[in-house]
């Protein structure tokens, strides 16, 4: 192509005006005629109420709530009694929702889900107590509850991975669910301290309640000193991928064994921040080193697209430990991600 002062002119009457909305390929146009109001003006992400991905909010009832006809709810469960290290991530939920720029527009998946499917933010779990374990998971069932009875997909904000399990119980009460769990951990031990209600054991529990297929389970980036732990998720069936393996596999191959495991199920996603190499999020319990990037999350997860998702979580960002807030940065990123496949999910269409 050579440049040449007519090239340039015809640019000029294109792209010349001072409208930051005129998007001429129907592609991005559909996207921008959605986010830009007839001035050309769109929301500032910094302005007004922070909501998760700068969804709308609806504020629910405790008792008979009425989530209107809302196709996904993303919930916070600012919960951590569950913790075996570090508490902190009762403040999940809120970090996840002060990062300011998330969005609109998924690139890859060419989707923007905020806008293309009927989602709010539904507020918190509402909790009886903050000091009883038992009975903040007998609340969080109960609320994920409320909103599959009334067809509403559940994405959670947590909290520590022991919200898990009551939320596979309210997900897979009718038929057990597939999982797509991306871990450093897996989460699949038994009970100590005179508790199996801990974030060490939630996938355990939940096979052994009946909600989840561990056939259908597959288990990516598990890593550290606990597998002695773990013996669970090879009996029971599970399927496992540890970090180190990830190279020489390459993410092609674990994307199609994951696709795969799950098959065209209804299937879970849950995604724990500590699955991240440290030096990407160093905010959180359990922080293992030698994790995955990032991008490599990145890729994991538009690989999924398709998947059968009947609901999804992000757990596990304690921001107080990570002045960057490149965890909770990283954490609403992933929730930003898994709401696009959503999009794309036989559930919701």
């Amino acid at each position: 192509m050579t440049w040449d002062t007519d090239k340039l002119e015809a640019l000029r009457r294109k792209y010349g005006s001072e409208g930051g909305s005129d998007v001429f390929d129907p592609r991005f146009k559909r996207v921008a005629d959605k986010i830009f109001d007839s001035k050309g003006t769109r929301l500032a992400p910094y302005a007004g109420i922070s909501t998760f991905l700068s969804a709308p909010l609806l504020q629910v009832e405790a008792e008979n709530p009425d989530f209107g006809d809302l196709q996904v709810g993303i919930i916070g469960v600012p919960m951590d009694l569950g913790v075996t290290n570090r508490p902190g991530s009762r403040f999940g939920p809120r970090a996840v929702r002060t990062i300011e720029r998330i969005g609109p527009y998924n690139h890859v998946l060419d989707c923007a889900p905020v806008n293309e499917l009927r989602v709010a933010d539904v507020g918190d779990v509402p909790f009886a107590s903050r000091y009883r374990l038992e009975q903040s998971h007998d609340d969080i069932e109960k609320r994920i509850g409320q909103m599959v009875a009334q067809g509403v997909v559940p994405l959670s904000v947590g909290g520590d991975h022991s919200i898990t399990h009551p939320i596979l119980k309210a997900v897979g009460k009718d038929r057990p669910v597939g999982l797509i769990h991306i871990d450093a951990h897996c989460d699949t031990s038994g009970g100590f301290d005179q508790t199996k209600f801990h974030h060490g054991g939630p996938f355990r529990n939940a096979v052994l309640d009946g909600v989840l297929d561990p056939t259908r389970t597959i288990q990516i980036g598990i890593r550290g000193p606990a597998e002695y732990l773990w013996e669970f998720s090879y009996e029971s069936g599970m399927t496992v991928i540890h970090a180190e393996e990830i190279s020489a596999l390459g993410m092609p191959a674990v994307i199609a064994k994951a696709l795969e495991v799950v098959g065209d199920g209804p299937s879970y996603l849950s995604f724990d921040i500590d699955s991240l190499d440290p030096a990407f999020a160093p905010g959180t319990g359990t922080p293992e080193i030698g994790g995955l990037t990032t991008r490599e999350v990145l890729e994991l997860l538009r690989g999924l697209k398709g998947v059968n998702l009947v609901g999804g979580d992000v757990v596990e960002v304690a921001p107080q430990y990570d002045a960057t807030t490149n965890t909770a940065q990283a954490g609403a990123q992933v929730l930003f991600e898994i709401l696009s496949l959503m999009v794309f999910s036989p559930s919701l269409r």
